[in-house]
């Protein structure tokens, strides 16, 4: 269990259909490829053995002093390993240049470029790769001593260095050891492409120049699309890119995170694979792309949302599954990978997950919120699916089911399953009576009034003064942070005030928040988990939309302390500080984007002498609100 860096201690580059997961220092520990559900080609952060890894980094053994830092040029996805010693000052910038296409392609190149700015530098260079998560062996062949490819199952993998270095066979893998001196450049450039492709063209030091400017112009361009001219410009900027690294632009298809297995607590074995789309996490998603001016990304999606709803229903009989993968096929078969060690001897390690044929309620409520946000609803085909999703809810609203955090512990009847169902017959009619569409809405407004009702009846604790997890308990859940942004009650409502008191004495430990208590509502997991920063920022934002500023500031302010080097977040905090679970996680930068957009508002509001906005954006629940992309 040794070598295994901090989960954190990465950033993230990628081209739009797969990323790679670089640690501070140059070693890439997590690649899949062709797509992000792809099975590993590295995946040394899950086991430093078995995974595989690619190093490239300068050799300071000798130098006394050096330092190394890792970050990204300003504003794009070029991540730079910059290593500082009294002999030298060099680099080695990683990126993959953008395929922004709805083409997918089984071709990826990933470019590892070194160079030397004063005095001279050693760097070694190595690939080990272990093709599907280690299970496959490969074979080595060479054409030339600049060139070498790994061809494992169904994927080969070619390794090119710039004119001026050699590599060398080290048994099925490769090395290579050379000196920079100031000015002087040298590239490694790994492709992974189909069995039996054609190799791609020798790389050239000009060459690299252009993709390197090329991939820099890109995201400078993509950027420029963002409204936002807030306070935390460096900090949204950052969670707009990792959004937009984490979407398949084929299908325009947002994951949850870009790795699987990576561990809520060390040696626990809470290790999900997150690298697939849920309809929850990127319905959401919409909101803060919207906000931030960039619409095609929004639209996109919800044209993977009306493809899934326009395909009909699962084989369990209900009209939408909870996730997908990328390409919206349905399929994602949980396995145990029995000889990777795990994170640190978490184990197990899991590909796949079995969640996806739980039932959670609630992705009705965040589907139908996130086709609410466009002007266009789709054809005369698409809103008679939708119609009949609302009208199949309409009879299946009042069931229990595994709610939001996929507890395996059984069906309960969650508060915050009610809320989004909700959610969908609010915005369902509404959508119906804006654009004269055809539907049931005297029946859908009757479910939607009995779903109030007995959120208020049942999923209100009277001994509490709170709204609890679920109707049989007294648990509080940080998921219903959400009501006042969903539009259910005022931000400023009582029964939400001390509902949000309650959450401050239970849920929250200096300003970081936990989703709930499971010794007190037992989720079927053995073992504990640390603060989920979802939950955390989720909880800035009911701050400062109930008016609690001072507050609000300080708990983002502390939030932000806990990003790491390069600005990206985990799934959750430990009790040491330290990043834990899937990395980078969507969930938490979008809702980092929503509370640095809530609490910029709520403040220049308050500077201006205005009053507080009673829900996010206005007047108007979410997903309502006139303007680009609204309804």
């Amino acid at each position: 269990m040794t070598g295994y860096p901090p989960i954190a201690d990465h950033g993230m580059v990628g081209d739009l259909q797969t990323a790679a997961l670089i640690a501070a220092g140059g070693t890439i520990d997590w690649w899949c490829t062709p797509r992000f559900d792809s099975p590993s080609v590295f995946a040394s952060i899950l086991d430093s053995e078995r995974g595989g890894d690619c190093r490239f980094s300068a050799d300071l053994q000798s130098e006394n002093g050096a330092t190394v830092r890792q970050l990204y040029l300003s504003d794009t996805a070029v991540l730079v390993n910059r290593f500082l010693a009294p002999g030298g000052v060099g680099e080695v910038a990683d990126f993959m240049v953008p395929i922004d296409s709805a083409m997918p392609t089984g071709r990826h190149r990933l470019v590892r470029a070194a160079r030397v700015v004063r005095g001279s530098l050693p760097f070694t260079f190595s690939c080990r790769p272990r093709f599907d998560y280690g299970r496959a062996p490969h074979t080595l062949a060479r054409t030339d001593d600049r060139t070498a490819t790994f061809h494992g199952p169904g994927t080969d993998l070619h390794v090119q260095a710039t004119p001026g270095v050699a590599l060398h066979a080290d048994g099925d893998d490769i090395t290579a050891s050379f000196t920079l001196a100031a000015g002087e450049m040298a590239a490694m450039v790994l492709t992974s492409a189909a069995s039996g492709d054609p190799a791609p063209a020798p790389p050239s030091l000009d060459g690299v120049a252009d993709e390197l400017e090329s991939c820099r112009a890109f995201w400078l361009s993509w950027l420029r699309s963002s409204t936002y001219r807030g306070r935390w410009r460096d900090m949204v900027n950052r969670s707009a890119i990792t959004l937009k690294l984490l979407t398949y632009a084929p299908t325009g298809a947002p994951i949850a995170a870009a790795t699987m297995g990576l561990p809520e607590q060390i040696g626990g074995e809470r290790n999900w694979d997150y690298r697939y789309t849920w309809i929850r996490d990127a319905s959401l998603s919409v909101r803060a792309l919207i906000d931030l001016g960039f619409t095609k990304e929004a639209d996109a999606f919800r044209r993977w949302l009306r493809d899934r709803i326009d395909a009909g229903g699962t084989a369990s009989g209900d009209p939408l599954q909870i996730m997908y993968r990328v390409d919206g096929a349905p399929h994602l078969t949980e396995e145990v990978i029995d000889h990777l060690e795990g994170y640190m001897g978490s184990s197990p390690v899991r590909a796949g997950n079995a969640a996806a044929d739980q039932v959670q309620l609630d992705i009705y409520g965040e589907a139908a919120d996130a086709l609410a946000q466009g002007r266009d609803i789709g054809t005369i085909r698409g809103w008679k699916a939708f119609r009949e999703v609302l009208d199949w809810l309409a009879d299946n609203w009042d069931r229990s089911d595994e709610g939001i955090w996929e507890t395996r512990g059984g069906q309960k009847n969650f508060t915050y399953s009610r809320l989004m169902t909700w959610v969908a017959f609010d915005r369902g009619i509404r959508l119906a009576t804006a654009h004269s569409r055809p539907a049931d809405i005297a029946r859908w407004s009757g479910a939607r009034d009995m779903v109030f009702q007995q959120i208020v009846e049942r999923g209100w604790s009277e001994e509490r003064q709170a709204f609890v997890q679920h109707f049989d308990t007294d648990v509080l859940d940080a998921s219903l942070l959400l009501m006042p942004r969903v539009g259910f009650l005022s931000p400023k409502d009582p029964a939400w005030l001390s509902t949000l008191d309650a959450m401050d004495r239970e849920l929250v430990s200096d300003s970081l928040v936990y989703r709930y208590d499971p010794a007190a509502s037992p989720d079927g997991l053995r073992g504990s988990e640390g603060t989920f920063n979802l939950c955390s920022f989720l909880y800035v934002e009911a701050l400062a939309r109930s008016g609690r500023l001072q507050q609000a500031r300080y708990a983002f302010d502390k939030m932000l302390t806990y990003a790491n080097h390069v600005g990206l977040f985990a799934e959750e905090i430990g009790p040491s500080g330290e990043q834990l679970g899937n990395f980078p996680q969507a969930f938490t930068h979008l809702a980092l984007i929503a509370a640095a957009m809530a609490l910029d508002e709520q403040l220049d509001r308050a500077e201006t002498g205005g009053e507080s906005a009673t829900v996010l954006g206005g007047d108007t629940p979410v997903g309502l609100r006139p303007g680009p992309g609204g309804a």
